[in-house]
């Protein structure tokens, strides 16, 4: 479980008044909603500062997102009281994504946002954002060019919302998400280059799936590799799974998801390790 600081909540504290002052002068908002530590975080604050009738979420479903996600963004709307509608977006069948460049995100966003904005404006919202916090802006986020495209707005980010100061502020409001891991979408395991199909992002997602299940917590991600599936634990989970009994239900869960190699990766979790990889960022 991640721990909270008491100075990054003070400083959270301080910069979600800065929210809630930006949210009301924009009402009504549209969310694109993912469920996740961040997007739940802003649909919080905002349903608790605009009312439900202000504030409207809208998922963007493909099958680049395991449907465990889906089924966990609906149940932390349940519990925010935050209206969702769900859209279906298909950019496994634009070419450009498929091949899977350095850019990929690029082309999923600009799917997305093509399928969300037109939604928010039949509902009279002019105003739709996004969870980009503020540690964002420092990394490789070829979509955001996308969400600035279709005047998606990033809140979170200009009242300069830290990762860590979301988590604070989630578990000050009792937000189930607070320790949630990232859940970026599955096509991030593929290296750039590799081609993007739907078979293979089932593979990833039935082999997390059984990590999942076999008790792996925290940050995890399978990276595919062809036939070899490169497996990033979190810090503290890596020496447990690395102990022999452990490690041999580890490999069978992996090869049982269709693998037939497993290797995990002494480093641990790295986010973005594929951009690393592919040239993109520094290590």
């Amino acid at each position: 479980m991640r721990s909270t600081d008491a100075g990054v909540d003070d400083a959270g504290e301080i910069k979600e008044q800065a929210l809630v002052a930006w949210l009301r002068a924009a009402a009504p908002v549209a969310i694109g909603f993912s469920g996740g530590v961040d997007s739940a975080y802003l649909a919080a604050v905002a349903v608790e500062a605009l009312g439900r009738d202000r504030v409207l979420g809208v998922v963007g479903r493909s099958a680049s997102y395991p449907d465990s996600q889906w089924a966990v963004a609906r149940d932390v709307a349940a519990g925010l009281g935050l209206e969702v509608i769900e859209v279906d977006t298909d950019e496994l069948n634009d070419p450009r994504y498929a091949a899977n460049p350095t850019n990929r995100c690029y082309y999923c966003k600009t799917e997305l946002w093509t399928r969300v904005v037109p939604v928010a404006h039949s509902h009279g919202i002019s105003t739709v954002v996004d969870g980009t916090n503020a540690d964002d802006l420092g990394d490789y986020r070829p979509g955001a060019a996308a969400a600035r495209e279709h005047g998606v707005q990033s809140p979170l980010a200009e009242v300069g919302l830290t990762k860590d100061e979301i988590r604070a502020r989630s578990h000050a409001r009792g937000l189930p998400t607070w320790d949630q891991p990232s859940a970026p979408c599955l096509s991030s395991r593929i290296p750039y280059g590799t081609t993007v199909t739907v078979e293979r992002l089932r593979s990833v997602e039935r082999a997390e799936a059984a990590l999942r299940a076999l008790g792996v917590r925290g940050d995890l991600r399978v990276r595919h590799h062809g036939d070899l599936a490169r497996v990033e634990l979190s810090g503290e989970m890596l020496a447990t799974w690395l102990e022999p009994q452990a490690w041999t239900r580890l490999r069978a869960a992996v090869l049982d998801a269709g693998y037939t190699r497993v290797c995990v990766d002494l480093r641990g979790f790295r986010s973005g390790s594929l951009n690393v990889l592919g040239g993109v960022t520094a290590a």
